[in-house]
């Protein structure tokens, strides 16, 4: 086992959870927390992580319920990680808007590091999310086929390089067509067609790449990890933040163009180092992309050589994210 999920936490831990008054009564103290459902969940995480350290604990837990990763010894529930519901909710609304409508909401974008570092968060798209009518995840994102995919390669690379742990459901990785059922196995047929197979490989490609970068793990819950680089073209929907492990070398920037407009000649102004290569690219045609990959030899110059900034001058295809270290 590598992890245990525990489902609806809010519910041990409250004992007027969905109920109304005079359907529960107040612990001994007066309060409202479920002293028994507490102890347990805490006897249980410290059993795990000292018996079987290498397994994560993760609670799905969707209030403000405060400690819910931290340590028991500074008086926390003692999970590994906590589901990050809100990041879920504001994401998938971001991505179902017409990119053309998205200026007017990239708060819901940027929203999640605001409260990002209160817990160690794990970003779901699970399989609540393809249930009972909200469709599969393909079919959440706008525009024509083509579109729907470079949406959701853009979505999982938008996930894979924001801080936290990733969750991706079974038959998200290759856009299935129909919600999950239990009942039945996933749509493998699918795989036969080059737009499936091709976001299933920009999918492994992305683990790779969160393996094997270390800005992307090293770092992740700590507020040194992670910064905003550029949040100031909401009229283009350009989105750029840099990734930060324990060597600068090992830095990442990651430009996110969220429309279908191509941007050529895009400038990005940062400090740090000067040389950059683009080390992924969701619009590449081996992902079903257009193949508007023009970023061989990337262009800096130093435009304040006191605050050690430099101009990158990248080229942006549609719908897509690259990322460069």
């Amino acid at each position: 086992i590598d992890g245990i999920r525990v489902d609806a936490v809010s519910s041990m831990l409250k004992l007027n959870y969905s109920r109304t008054h005079g359907q529960w009564e107040p612990n001994e103290h007066g309060g409202d927390g479920n002293l028994e459902a507490i102890a347990l969940i805490k006897d249980m995480n410290e059993t795990i992580f000292r018996d079987f350290p290498d397994v994560q604990t993760i609670a799905e837990e969707a209030t403000d319920w405060p400690g819910i990763s931290k340590p028991t010894f500074l008086g926390g529930l003692g999970f590994g990680m906590k589901w990050m519901m809100g990041w879920m909710h504001d994401t998938l609304d971001f991505f179902k808007f017409d990119p053309l409508h998205r200026e007017h909401h990239q708060n819901k974008f940027t929203f999640s590091m605001v409260y990002y570092y209160d817990e160690n968060f794990m970003l779901p798209l699970s399989h609540d999310e393809v249930v009972h009518g909200k469709s599969p995840m393909l079919y959440k994102m706008p525009g024509d086929d083509w579109q729907k995919f470079a949406n959701l390669r853009l979505m999982y690379s938008y996930m894979f390089t924001h801080p936290g742990g990733k969750l991706l459901f079974m038959g998200n990785e290759f856009g299935a067509t129909s919600e999950w059922n239990h009942k039945s196995e996933l749509q493998w047929d699918l795989l036969k067609h080059d737009s499936h197979k091709l976001l299933k490989d920009c999918v492994r490609d992305l683990n790779l790449l969160l393996r094997g970068q270390p800005a992307l793990y090293e770092k992740q819950f700590s507020i040194e990890g992670f910064e905003w680089i550029d949040l100031n073209h909401r009229t283009e929907s350009v989105i750029v933040y840099k990734r930060k492990g324990k060597n600068p070398e090992d830095d990442l920037l990651i430009i996110l163009n969220c429309t279908p407009v191509v941007r050529n000649d895009w400038k990005v102004y940062t400090t740090g180092k000067h040389v950059w290569r683009e080390i992924f690219n969701s619009d590449d045609k081996k992902y079903w992309g257009t193949g508007n990959v023009f970023n061989p030899d990337i262009q800096t110059t130093l435009v304040d050589k006191k605050e050690n900034t430099y101009e990158i001058n990248i080229h942006l295809p549609p719908l897509a994210a690259i990322v460069l270290r």
